[in-house]
């Protein structure tokens, strides 16, 4: 064993921990996999919406929040589902309107209220 690894061992390291694991950054590294993961899935297929047939818009009442809150919420690109970090912005009483970033570009598009997850 190296005088390194015996000092680390002897003062900066714990008997179990991992080496290399990045406990004070790992929320931020697992933001940017997941951002890249969304990023693959979004380049596979179109963003998919509910039509206007489904969302009957002219019959139901739509409600506008003019401070959106955050969702999570699933979402399709083409036939992948995939679960993002939303703004719920409109809703009915069956659907949400929802606004998201994939990359540098904001998508929006309206779900079934049952996709969406309060936070």
């Amino acid at each position: 064993m190296s005088a390194l690894l015996r000092t680390m061992d002897g003062v900066g390291r714990r008997e179990g921990c991992r080496l290399g694991s990045n406990r004070r950054y790992a929320a931020s590294i697992d933001a940017r996999m997941d951002d890249r993961i969304l990023e693959r899935v979004a380049a596979q297929g179109a963003l998919q919406s509910l039509t206007t047939d489904e969302l009957e818009l002219d019959r139901k009442q739509v409600t506008t929040d003019p401070r959106p809150r955050r969702v999570r919420a699933w979402v399709r690109f083409g036939a992948e589902p995939i679960l993002v970090q939303a703004e719920l912005c409109m809703w009915t009483d069956r659907a949400a309107a929802i606004r998201f970033r994939v990359g540098s570009a904001e998508r929006r598009c309206w779900v079934w209220s049952g996709a969406v997850l309060q936070d």
